[in-house]
Formats: structure tokens, sequence, C-alpha cells
């Protein structure tokens, strides 16, 4: 552990040494490395696995947080696909990206609805999403803000839905072909390596 002295001259403040920055790559490393296995890992036919990510990228871009995992894995229940990859496809929805997530939302919606694009109720959610409020607080709001507003909101989350449900069912149809054609070639090398010795 080294300690450096600050810009202003006042106190001291830690610097991370060499080991403890090869330890958080490590341990970042090894996370990714999880998670790309159990991607790789995920059981079904391609088809079910795709539609399932769509299904989860379609809730996803609702404006439900609380609710997106519960609704996509009950349509994927429905629609008979991946209850997994339908809750992993609605994590395109995240802290980073919800500000966006709820603007464009409402102003999707309202655009459908001819209503205003700005108002008072509009500015006071946004103003919540970008203070970072707790999901069910904005959620709140948002029933509370009225009839109109709710289905600006929901309206515009269900055209950006089914606008990225089909590119996202296309791209996961693909990746997921082609991992079980990884797959089969690797167990067809395996066999052939067995059959060999």
């Amino acid at each position: 552990m080294k300690w450096a002295q600050t810009d202003k001259g006042v106190g001291i403040s830690r610097v991370p040494d060499r080991a403890e920055r090869d330890s958080f790559d490590l341990k970042l490393s090894r996370q990714l490395k999880y998670y790309y296995l159990r991607f790789i890992r995920l059981r079904g036919q391609p088809h079910e696995l795709a539609l399932g990510m769509a299904l989860g990228v379609f809730t996803g871009m609702m404006p439900i947080m609380p609710f997106q995992i519960a609704l996509a894995v009950m349509l994927a229940m429905l629609l008979k696909s991946s209850k997994i990859t339908a809750a992993l496809g609605t994590w395109i929805s995240n802290p980073l990206n919800w500000y966006f997530l709820y603007y464009y939302s409402y102003k999707i919606g309202a655009w459908l609805l001819s209503l205003p694009e700005q108002n008072a109720v509009f500015a006071a959610i946004m103003a919540a999403v970008r203070a970072g409020e707790d999901p069910m607080v904005i959620v709140g709001k948002i029933l509370g803000a009225g009839g109109l507003i709710l289905a600006a909101f929901l309206l515009g989350g269900l055209a950006m839905g089914l606008c990225s449900a089909g590119p996202a069912y296309l791209v996961f149809l693909w990746i997921f072909r082609a991992v079980a054609n990884w797959r089969r070639k690797r167990r067809e090398r395996r066999r052939w390596a067995l059959k060999k010795s």
C-alpha cells in the first residue's frame, strides 16, 4: 500500500499498489469468464433462447422497472421460450439508461396520443429519474400523474419494445445458432479423439 500527498498539499490520499490493481483485474476477469461460460452453457433450442431474449428486451423497454422481469418470465411461459434468457434480456434497461428510457417512452407516447411534449408532471418524473430515486417511487409518480400520462409512458414503451424486440430476436438467434454449431463441432471432435485413442 502506498500513500501519496494530495494536490492541495494538505492530508494524504490512498493510492492502490500494483498487487491491489492486479487483484481487482483478476477478480473482474474471473467474473467475466464465469458469466461467459454461463451464457454459452444455456440449454435449449436457439429459437427458444432467442425468443426469450427478445421478450426480455421487449419488456425491458417498458417503463415498469420493478415488474419487467416478472412480465418477461410470464410472457416466456406463455410463448414456450426460455425464462432465463427472458430475465436476462430485461437487463437492457439499467440505471445507466433509465433516464433515456423514461424520456423517450413519454415523448413517443405523447406524440402518438397528440399530448403536449412538456408539462410539469413529466418534468417532475424526469427529475426523480435523474435523481436516482427508487423505481417504486417513480412508478408511483407515473401512476399518480393520471391516465393520459400513464398511457403515454406505456404506449411509448410498447412502441420502443416492439421496435427493438425483432432485431434482438434476429441478433440472438444468430448468436445462439453459432453457439449450438460450436458445441456440436466440439462434441464431434471429442468423439473422434476418443475413437482414435
